[in-house]
């Protein structure tokens, strides 16, 4: 993994000074300690930062096809480049690095743009095309690795965060308050907002092409689509799918384990980390295995013994972190720069407090258990549905505005999805300043496009919220600023073998009865994992990664905490009604309030983190 970032001009505009590629790449000095390196070539600069993990010697970028007419910056992995490498190798071409990503070059000779669905990686790229003065940039199917871009007034700037494009000439940083309103809707941002108007976020399984005229289109090339009701073939037994699955599962490890250092992995105590873990001692006997968890200081959230059974059973080598609610407070700052978007929960500064735990022991690269959930069906708002469906058929509810509302967002009035968004509209709404929630319809994102409706429609119900937690929680959350952003931080790569191109396809073939049966979460995982995992892991009730809510925290009477909540900082700020607030701040001060996570959002996080996203980029 890496830092990328550069831009590409507009005809005849002038060649910024020097300096300014290099401050780019200073910028990203996180994603790539280990070395720096930038190419000057009219229209095109490309500056990199390299975190060396394959070919460790030779692997500096940019890199350059035989007769240098192509150009590429890449951050991220390309798993199944030795494979890719011999078929390329057997149509003539010759490779100047035994790196992964110097096979896009050569798909690209062999295939145009028309080879992304044949990587089996995590990935964010650029590609210049010297004799077709075209900029090709494209991000992986799972969005695991950023990828930020916009038109400035001379040119298409991008990086792999947008604190590198925010150094670029001319960059204005103006906030979207549409991207604020997701963040307070739903898990998070949503592709392509960020919180910066004007810069956004390439989306997942899209690519981008930039004409030597400066015209730029956005093309998708891959989406997680599920069969419509009527148009499934779930015709094998129930063990097919099973040993199917466990298959995909091994060679993905395998594949993410390729590496010219040591690999990781995080272990949370549930299901998806201890299995991966175990397998990993299965396929890898004779390897020292590493492994990373954090456990808190409040009981009733430590999953420290579960994690210790799987570490032993696989005879890691473990690395634990006691995280505290103080702990949350001193990581904030360094957790927004690093998000560049507020956040919900707090979760991410015990995330990044854990990627630091993996670097200070000199490990590079881990294995983390993200993707299972929404593949299969792993959320308590599986069975929810499941419940509702039933009530539904015994009871049937008289319609009101939630379910046009749901109509308008899911294309399916009877979908529901984590909240009541036509009443939590209202609650936002007196949430914010006169100032905005005077022309609350113009910032809210429900009114805004959402997701496409067209791939969520006449969907079996499990498969619709698997769709949507897949766009809206995964892609734009799990793997972003809770996974890639935390990790990178402190100069980790975090890779996920759930999320392999391969298991996701063949995940949409198992019957949604071999997800949820009988209320149980995730039953074709628990097939799979019933022989290797430690049975009371197996066991255990589905225990979700919670680190101290804005309810603790107030407790704490922190300095920085009560500055940043304070009536005269919200009011001087102008994006919220301070009287809200402080009612907010008296309700959760409450010896007897006890914060519903996750049905409940946690506004006080919300506000807290966007006044340290206002003070961290100077807003």
């Amino acid at each position: 993994m890496c830092g990328i970032c550069g831009y590409m001009l507009l005809p005849g505009r002038q060649q910024p000074a020097p300096p300014i590629i290099e401050r780019m790449a200073e910028k990203l000095y996180h994603r790539g300690p280990d070395g720096t390196a930038f190419l000057h070539r009219y229209p095109v600069t490309f500056g990199f930062t390299r975190l060396s993990i394959i070919d460790l010697s030779g692997g500096m970028q940019p890199l350059t096809n035989e007769d240098n007419s192509l150009m590429l910056i890449c951050n991220g992995e390309i798993f199944n480049y030795i494979e890719l490498r011999e078929e390329l190798r057997q149509k003539g071409h010759t490779f100047k690095t035994h790196t992964d990503v110097e096979v896009i070059l050569h798909l690209y000779e062999e295939f145009g743009v028309h080879f992304l669905n044949r990587l089996n990686g995590q990935f964010a790229f650029a590609l210049y095309d010297e004799k077709k003065g075209q900029l090709f940039c494209a991000r992986d199917h799972f969005g695991i690795i950023p990828f930020f871009y916009t038109m400035a007034g001379d040119g298409f700037v991008f990086g792999s965060e947008i604190k590198a494009i925010l150094e670029y000439p001319g960059i204005k940083k103006e906030l979207d308050l549409v991207a604020l309103d997701q963040v307070f809707t739903f898990p998070g941002l949503i592709s392509p907002r960020t919180m910066f108007k004007g810069i956004k976020s390439l989306e997942n399984g899209h690519y981008l092409l930039l004409n030597r005229d400066g015209q730029l289109t956005d093309h998708e090339y891959w989406d997680l689509v599920y069969p419509e009701i009527g148009h499934t073939d779930y015709a094998h037994p129930e063990h097919y799918y099973v040993e199917k699955l466990n298959e995909l599962i091994d060679q993905s490890i395998r594949l993410r384990l390729r590496a010219d250092v040591p690999v990781g992995c995080y272990l949370s105590g549930g299901l998806d980390s201890s299995l991966i873990a175990s397998k990993l001692m299965h396929l890898t006997p004779d390897v020292r295995r590493y492994s990373f968890s954090i456990d808190f200081a409040d009981h009733s959230a430590s999953e420290a013994d579960f994690q210790r059974t799987v570490a032993s059973m696989i005879e890691s080598v473990h690395s634990e972190k006691l995280f505290l609610e103080s702990d949350v407070i001193a990581q904030l700052p360094k957790t927004i720069y690093h998000c560049e978007c507020p956040v919900k929960e707090s979760y991410n500064t015990a995330s990044l407090t854990l990627s630091r735990l993996v670097r200070d022991k000199d490990i590079k690269v881990v294995l983390s258990g993200e993707g299972a959930d929404e593949l299969f069906g792993g959320y308590v708002g599986y069975k929810f549905d499941k419940i509702r469906g039933m009530m539904a058929q015994a009871s049937p509810q008289p319609k009101n505005g939630e379910h046009a509302l749901r109509e308008v967002l899911w294309g399916n009035e009877d979908f529901f999805y984590e909240k009541d968004y036509h009443l939590f509209s209202d609650e936002k709404k007196q949430l914010y300043a006169s100032s905005l929630s005077d022309h609350f319809h113009e910032i809210d994102c429900l009114q805004h496009f959402i997701i496409d409706k067209e791939k969520i429609r006449n969907r079996e119900i499990l498969h619709q919220r698997s769709y949507v937690d897949y766009k809206l929680r995964m892609v734009d959350h799990l793997v972003s600023d809770h996974g890639d952003r935390m990790a990178m931080a402190n100069s980790v790569e975090a890779r996920y073998p759930f999320l392999d191109k391969h298991i996701a396809e063949f995940a949409y073939q198992i019957p949604t009865g071999l997800k949820l049966k009988d209320f149980q979460e995730k039953h074709i995982i628990r097939e799979i994992a019933k022989d290797i995992v430690p049975p009371r892991i197996l066991e255990r009730e589905k225990f979700g990664f919670i680190a101290p809510p804005s309810t603790q925290l107030l407790k704490k009477n922190h300095e920085y905490i009560n500055d940043l909540l304070s009536y005269d900082a919200i009011k001087r700020r102008g994006y919220f009604n301070p009287s809200t607030i402080e009612a907010l701040k008296q309700r959760y001060s409450e010896k007897d309030f006890k914060l519903n996570i996750p049905f409940e959002s946690d506004l006080l996080i919300t506000v807290l983190t966007f006044g340290v996203f206002l003070e961290q980029f100077d807003l």
